[in-house]
């Protein structure tokens, strides 16, 4: 472990953390690009799962008390089922072309509503709906790791209090990575090397996501929703360069 593989895990822990404090989820797309440079991709993920928990659970103290526990579980119950269903298709996927597909799809969002006066405004109840984007984020959660895109998308949507949209992304996120952290344990991801990083890492992760909680407290609701659609358009960016090249 020389000095440039510990400058590049800092910056991505830094990276990862302050991106997940700010806006509650996005740690993999903001984070595996450095540590893809000096780690394999298993590692890379079971560092990227651990973190984003250990994060996350910061961000989901502060907004605690906007949590509607029947809201949360419309989303998170479906998501949880769909785990087991994505890891089902992993061999039968194509784990690239559904990253196309996804960052093409963030790219279109993005650039639709970025820049238009009105954002989006869903008023009415979408029960049904609510709970299928919870068990798709579920899904690709399972087989790519993008359990946050699509739940992010859709509450950007909806004109909530910036508490209580994080209330549902933040929770969401933190158990839909745990568990797969969980089963990426089981399966013997979390090696020494792996454990020895994550060390090193968590200090920086868990200061940038106190910068980031700080930053976040400081907008107001309508600018944390323009955040999440740039953040979208951001990842979609991201997610095509690290797919094509």
């Amino acid at each position: 472990m020389d000095a440039e593989f510990v400058v590049l895990l800092l910056i991505g822990a830094a990276a990862g953390g302050f991106i997940n404090g700010l806006a509650g989820f996005g740690t993999a797309l903001f984070a595996l690009g450095w540590w893809l440079q000096i780690m394999p991709p298993v590692q890379a993920v079971a560092l990227v799962l651990a973190l984003s928990v250990a994060s996350g659970l910061q961000g989901a103290f502060v907004v605690r008390h906007a949590v509607q526990p029947a809201r949360l579980l419309r989303f998170l119950l479906p998501g949880c089922l769909g785990i087991p269903i994505g890891l089902q298709l992993l061999d039968v996927v194509d784990a690239e072309a559904l990253k196309l597909i996804i960052a093409s799809f963030l790219l279109a969002y993005g650039a639709f509503f970025l820049f238009r006066r009105d954002l989006p405004n869903l008023k009415s109840p979408t029960r049904v709906l609510d709970a299928t984007i919870g068990f798709l984020g579920g899904i690709l959660g399972a087989i790519a790791g993008l359990s946050g895109p699509l739940p992010t998308t859709w509450l950007a949507m909806r004109d909530w209090p910036r508490h209580e949209t994080r209330a549902v992304l933040q929770p969401y996120n933190i158990s839909i990575l745990g568990i797969s952290a969980i089963l990426l344990a089981i399966a013997g991801a979390y090696t020494r090397d792996v454990l020895i990083a994550i060390l090193i890492a968590l200090p920086a992760t868990m200061l940038a996501a106190q910068i980031g909680l700080w930053v976040f407290g400081k907008l107001e609701d309508s600018q944390f929703r323009r955040l999440l659609i740039g953040l979208m358009t951001v990842s979609g960016v991201i997610l095509l360069a690290r797919t094509m090249f």
